[in-house]
């Protein structure tokens, strides 16, 4: 089938479905009122790094083929649509909700009199400090860098003159919480100092603004070291090019233009938005304490299968444990490292970390393996979309202490989530690996849903231990006498070979006749040759089902069933299972079916061969397949369709019902 003429979903469309999804939540009966605050949190955020990471490719587009101007227009007609139901949503359903609730979020609106007085006071005594109050001169060259994403007030004067203001909520809360449960936005709060900032000329109107910049800077374009490289790509992407001049839609028209011209914003850059921008912010409501108001406590279940009074490691080495995260407790993956680190007859470690977490106790325990002696690796990858300064600062604490960090590999990131732990007792050597679908993130780990495999099994430990070896070296498993992948799916190397077989065997088995079935979870789908191949089952006669999070260019059809869960925690995980003639194989792991992570990365995907927990992760895996609650069908054009439920069914929840199960094990 040729990879030109398949059909296929938009890209960018489908993601951006995906986060209608994610906005249709938050009025979603059954989702309780301050998860509902959160999800227009989410949406906004999502959508802020889309307009940062895609819209400079929609706008490019835009530019440089006259028959690619369709896909600019019809996403910016979708997000408008979005943000037309994301007002709605706000002021008709989450704030009456909290009103109910005695919380009033002045939106708009002067806040009551009485609390004119702790308002002004905080103003003069804390928000005065961060102003930056400046007369534009429109017309003439700009003088005034607006900062990516940072909110601004454009303020219309008496006297004819432009005043700009910044709202510092960078650096101040964006929410004051009043007296009883009132709570005003910084930004009113400046908004009602006007006159103080711009004295003696008398104030006509003020508007919101912010400007989006792109954040998609290859560091090839740098010369030098490749930290110093990614370091100066952080400088270099707070000054990008304008992909978004986000203008409160009351702004006269007038303003508008002479305010392109001087910030040099072009017209398919102008986006019409509402009083106040950057809501992601909303996760920082000042609620006050309400369970009723929140998802019901569900803290982490432990592994009975886990002992906690012997030593982890020595229990790996007679069995493997399969955990579900978050719905199990992470303790158990830090307790691997800390064990790792302290255990004398640990020799060497071996880690990489893509998104390391802001107070990491994992990276702690890294550091604290080398101080105690012991040869600790650690690939960080540096190039890690908004988590790079993240990932800089911990690499060069590792490394003064001692630990050796491999700083990425030319043109490829490294997004495999493994490690390996090799232990000397006495004359023999023994080897544990730690492999996992999501990052060695403890913070994250609390709301992403993944799974990790704890296992010593000899040729899975080899090979990673040829992995490891080549992120050193370079030198490929295959040279010098070097064994092949032959258990582990390392792209690069044989992964996509390897799923395009194992679906071509599907399709085999079901030209002649027998069972042949193929159930497969991601976040993302997307290149193109592995949805031909998914096609091309499908014609076949194979039965597949996809559980795809967010972006699917596969248009469902005949034999091809796409469903997409978002609920409570974010579905993170990636699952292949392919009926292979009664002889099930079942692989877990970080790859996700893009160009990116298929051509561009370092991935691995690993087999689960442990009875228990292959069935464990077909049981989950089944309650996915039959959510019935917070699942969606997605349609041919990528839309979302409800799962239909007959009358009287009992409703299913994938997570609920996942976190049930797991408690049980």
């Amino acid at each position: 089938m040729e990879q030109q003429t398949i059909p296929l979903n938009d890209r960018d469309l489908s993601w951006l479905h995906f986060n209608f999804r994610v906005l249709s939540m938050a009025e979603t009966p059954g989702v309780p009122l301050y998860e509902r605050v959160k999800f227009l949190s989410i949406f906004s955020s999502n959508l802020d790094e889309f307009f940062r990471v895609r819209m400079p490719a929609l706008l490019a587009l835009h530019q440089l083929h006259e028959g690619e101007k369709g896909a600019l227009s019809a996403a910016q007609q979708e997000i408008a649509r979005q943000l037309n139901e994301y007002g709605r949503i706000f002021t008709q359903v989450v704030i009456p909700g909290l009103q109910e609730k005695g919380i009033r979020l002045y939106y708009g609106e002067s806040p009551a009199p009485e609390h004119f007085p702790a308002i002004r006071d905080y103003f003069f005594n804390t928000i005065l400090a961060y102003l930056r109050p400046v007369r534009l001169r429109l017309g003439e060259p700009m003088e005034l860098f607006l900062e990516n994403n940072a909110l601004y007030l454009v303020v219309c004067l008496e006297d004819g003159g432009t005043g700009i203001v910044n709202i510092p909520s960078d650096h101040l809360p964006r929410f004051l919480r009043l007296a009883g449960n009132d709570i005003l936005f910084l930004d009113d709060a400046i908004r009602q100092h006007l006159d103080f900032l711009f004295p003696h000329v008398g104030i006509k109107a003020a508007y919101s603004i912010k400007v989006t910049r792109d954040a998609e800077i290859d560091v090839d374009e740098f010369s030098g070291h490749l930290l110093q490289k990614v370091e100066d790509m952080l400088v270099q992407r707070q000054m990008g090019v304008p992909t978004r001049f986000l203008y409160d839609a009351a702004m006269p028209d007038a303003l508008r233009n002479q305010l392109a011209a001087y910030f040099r914003i072009a017209p398919p850059e102008l986006a019409t938005g509402g009083r106040y921008h950057n809501l992601r912010d909303l996760s920082d409501l000042p609620l006050p304490s309400d369970a009723s108001a929140e998802y019901p406590k569900a803290p982490p279940a432990y592994c009975n299968a886990i002992d906690p009074g012997r030593s982890l490691l020595d229990q790996v080495q007679e069995r493997d444990f399969l955990l579900h995260v978050p719905y199990q407790s992470y303790d158990y993956i830090l307790r691997y490292f800390n064990e790792a680190a302290t255990d004398p007859e640990v020799r060497e470690i071996y880690v990489t970390l893509y998104r390391v977490a802001s107070t990491s106790r994992i990276a702690h325990a890294l550091m604290s393996a080398a101080q105690n002696g012991k040869k600790v690796t650690v690939m960080v990858e540096l190039k890690a979309r908004f988590d790079e300064a993240n990932n800089i600062r911990w690499a060069k604490r590792m490394k003064a202490a001692g630990v050796k960090i491999l700083y990425s590999i030319p043109g490829l990131k490294v997004h495999a989530k493994v490690a390996l732990v090799k232990r000397k007792r006495g004359f023999y050597w023994d080897h544990t690996a730690l492999l996992a679908t999501g990052n060695f993130n403890e913070s994250t780990a609390r709301f992403y849903a993944d799974h990790v495999l704890l296992t010593r099994h000899q040729a899975l430990t080899q090979e990673l231990e040829l992995l490891f070896i080549y992120m050193q070296t370079g030198i490929q498993p295959g040279k010098f006498n070097f064994m092949h992948f032959e258990h582990l799916l390392v792209a690069q190397f044989n992964l996509v070979e390897r799923f395009k077989t194992l679906i071509r065997g599907e399709a085999e088995n079901a030209r002649n006749g027998k069972p042949a079935r193929i159930t497969i979870k991601l976040n993302n789908l997307q290149e193109k040759s592995m949805i031909a191949e998914l096609y091309a089952a499908a014609d076949a006669g194979v039965e597949i089902d996809l559980i795809v999070r967010s972006i699917c260019c596969l248009v469902p059809r005949e034999g091809i069933r796409v469903r997409r869960i978002v609920d409570r925690y974010l579905e993170h995980a990636r699952v292949f299972i392919f009926h292979n003639g009664g002889k099930e194989l079942i692989y877990m792991g970080s790859a996700d079916w893009m160009n990116r992570n298929l051509h561009r990365r370092i991935e691995v995907c690993f087999p689960v061969y442990d009875p228990a927990g292959r069935q464990q992760l077909k049981d989950i895996i089944a309650l996915q397949l039959a959510d019935n609650t917070n699942a969606v069908i997605l349609g041919a054009d990528a839309r979302n369709l409800p799962v239909p439920r007959e009358a009287g069914a009992p409703g299913i929840n994938a997570q609920r019902d996942t976190y049930a199960y797991v408690r049980k094990l």
